[in-house]
């Protein structure tokens, strides 16, 4: 069936269908976005799937929003192609079921076979309109400015940020933005330039082509990321089950809100308590509320644990992370637990894995992961542009650091493709021991771990 859908999407992909009113021209980026709609109005997850591993295999996270993000839209009709290259495709879409308008873009990659290297599909937001600009020198000045202001008010290392400025100047006074039009290309030229002086991965500038007719609202992530608001209405849960040997498992994509989203966690955690051990897969988890990271990790311990602090730079506030002194349902108590990682593991799924890797309750099994540990907040860099600035950082009382840059690194090295077989196979090990141990002794450990220490009582 797979190798079917294949051969449909590329045939789609040739064809340069018309969809709404717009023609998509038969170029490489072209034949991406003919094989995305395909798959994306289908709803078929499936379809979605193999679009994804054929067209874009390096952001498996497509495979999930895609399919969410498309049960809320109800699909999409291209309404315009506003860029046509070879390899690089702007796009507007209208969301079916709800008058929303979307901006895209698709680049592809320059060779034989040509896979999708970056995908943004963004809104446009309430009390703003569609504005696609060439940017000219005026603007580029303005941009810059507002990026230098908001990163040396707000980046967590005022040293690092003030390095960051002089090497934006530097760059405009060579004369090395003086040819660049194009917004999308503006943006990505910044922040290329900004990693170069910190390879921090939270940190971005953004183009949106359209403006807001009055002062812009009060910006938040999800504003600027629909997907992961459609992801948020799904509570992340992607899969509960019970594999062979009663072990537990639990694919989650995604930490939400816990106010929306926390009785469905409780839920979950509930089905996989009556398990002998348990694996929790977030080798396509980009992140999330740290809130729901803290709740998720409360079910592992029967105490109170102090699972990390985080520095707030603006207000230079120190904020205390602990376990919850309640949650709903039952806790796993001290059951073999197993994180399974991927180089696609990202922020708060690396704090997740972070956290209780280092207090010895679980065996993380994977690749090392994303490595970025700063939590970030957008900031309005003039009228077109956004800046995602890293304004806090989090420390964790057992190592006084974080994983920015350097990832959570596996217990156990192991492909991602492999994490899962693996993780099972140890459990399966752990539990067959425990059920040949004699009354009264003490159960085996999971593969990483002393027991965790008694902690101090929360301070609050």
């Amino acid at each position: 069936m797979a190798g079917r859908l294949k051969v449909i999407l590329f045939l789609c992909a040739c064809a340069a269908p018309v969809v709404g009113q717009a023609r998509i021209p038969d170029t490489p980026a072209g034949q991406a976005l003919s094989a995305w709609l395909e798959a994306f109005n289908s709803g078929d997850r499936a379809r979605i799937d193999v679009f994804v591993k054929s067209r874009a295999p390096g952001l498996a996270e497509a495979a999930v929003t895609s399919a969410q993000f498309r049960g809320q839209s109800g699909g999409v009709t291209l309404l315009a192609v506003t860029r046509s290259e070879r390899n690089t495709i702007a796009f507007r879409l209208q969301e079916k079921s709800q008058p929303t308008v979307l901006t895209g873009r698709i680049e592809v990659t320059a060779v034989k076979s040509p896979t999708i290297a970056n995908f943004i599909l963004r809104a446009v937001p309430n009390g703003a309109v569609f504005e696609d600009i060439k940017v000219d020198s005026a603007l580029r000045s303005q941009t810059i400015e507002a990026v230098i202001l908001n990163l040396n008010q707000f980046y967590v290392y005022p040293a690092v940020a003030e390095k960051m400025a002089a090497a934006l100047r530097s760059h405009e006074k060579k004369g090395d933005y003086n040819n660049v039009t194009d917004g999308e290309e503006f943006a990505a030229l910044l922040t290329k330039h900004l990693l170069e002086v910190n390879h921090d991965k939270h940190l971005n500038v953004y183009y949106h082509p359209f403006k807001f007719l009055s002062d812009p609202p009060v910006l938040t992530f999800e504003q600027l990321s629909e997907d992961r608001k459609a992801m948020a209405r799904d509570c992340g849960i992607r899969k509960l089950d019970i594999l062979p040997n009663n072990i537990g498992y639990m694919k989650f994509d995604y930490f939400s809100d816990p106010m929306a989203c926390g009785r469905t966690a409780a839920a979950a955690i509930s089905f996989l308590a009556n398990t002998d051990a348990v694996i929790i897969d977030l080798r396509d988890n980009s992140g999330g509320d740290p809130r729901m990271v803290a709740l998720i990790c409360t079910y592992f311990f029967d105490k109170l644990v102090h699972l990390n602090d985080f520095y707030d730079r603006a207000g230079n506030l120190t904020a205390a992370y602990w376990t919850l002194r309640y949650v709903p349902g039952v806790r796993l108590g001290q059951k073999p637990a197993y994180v399974l990682t991927s180089s696609r593991t990202f922020s708060g799924a690396e704090e997740f894995a972070y956290d209780l890797k280092n207090l010895k309750r679980i065996t993380v099994v994977g690749e090392t992961t994303g490595g970025a540990a700063h939590a970030v907040s957008p900031h309005q860099a003039g009228d077109h542009f956004t800046v995602f600035v890293p304004n806090s950082r989090s420390v964790s009382p057992q190592t006084n650091t974080d994983w920015e840059g350097t990832g959570v690194v596996p217990d156990i090295a192991v492909p991602a493709e492999d994490a899962l077989a693996t993780a099972q196979r140890l459990a399966a090990q752990i539990i067959q021991q425990n059920s040949n141990r004699t009354p009264g002794e003490a159960l085996a450990p999971p593969d990483n771990p002393p027991p965790v220490p008694a902690v101090a009582a929360q301070p609050f």
